[in-house]
């Protein structure tokens, strides 16, 4: 029997509020809060003995800001299979979760970080100045390189299909020439955009808006790429 659209969503917020458990609990810096597996495995025993309420106070601010009680209680009654599946899932994790954070700058610079035997450490990605592993991180690269008059850092963000006949030289005549103001208005642009603008991801594409124009972003090889900016 196939699954329907509602059952399938249903899985899908069940599955993000337990995402938004674990990030939301790792985030309290109590002495006694609980590991993550321990957080999801009393969220799971919630779940499959339909305690909705039990299972919705363990969600982070958030997700309950996404999401009221009544219609998680709602969600959890009308997909008890979908409840049990994902419950059943939660409680056997197939590796050891990896705690991570997120710190953002007023510039909209990201910072990972991960917890590693209860302390903070940096992430590896923080020494990339100019990382394409996500599209925000892509873009930043992007506007850093063009700041900095890095026109062969620039072309690492020009998709394949977009190269032929360009160089650091002819990006760099472009613009800092007949294209500069326009350069300049982007990255600007992009710049006051970037801290609070959402990027909407599918698959290996991905936007994001900013003043009176769309970044466009594509994925290549596991590498997020500038197709446009108009």
């Amino acid at each position: 029997m196939r699954r329907s659209v509602l059952s399938v969503l249903a899985s899908v917020a069940l599955f993000a509020s337990a995402a938004s458990i674990a990030s939301g609990a790792i985030g309290c810096t109590a002495p006694k809060a609980e590991d993550p597996q321990s957080i999801l495995r009393s969220y799971s025993r919630a779940l499959e003995e339909g305690r909705a309420e039990d299972a919705y106070r363990m969600l982070s601010d958030e997700a309950r800001r996404g999401i009221s009680l009544e219609a998680f209680k709602r969600m959890v009654k009308d997909n008890p299979e979908e409840v049990r599946e994902i419950a059943k899932a939660l409680a056997r994790p197939t590796a050891t979760p990896v705690v991570t954070a997120t710190v953002t700058s007023s510039n909209g610079q990201e910072l990972q970080l991960v917890l590693e035997n209860g302390k903070w450490r940096v992430e590896a990605t923080a020494i990339d100045l100019y990382a394409q592993d996500t599209p925000r991180h892509a873009i930043q690269g992007f506007v850093r390189a063009v700041e900095r008059k890095r026109y062969d850092v620039v072309l690492k963000f020009v998709p394949d299909s977009h190269k032929e006949g360009l160089d650091p030289g002819k990006l760099k005549t472009a613009w800092e020439g007949h294209d500069k103001e326009e350069i300049e208005q982007v990255v600007s642009s992009l710049k006051q955009a970037l801290p609070t603008a959402s990027i909407e991801e599918t698959g290996d594409r991905a936007t994001m808006a900013y003043g009176a124009g769309t970044m466009q972003l594509v994925r290549e090889r596991g590498l997020w790429k500038i197709e446009d900016f108009d």
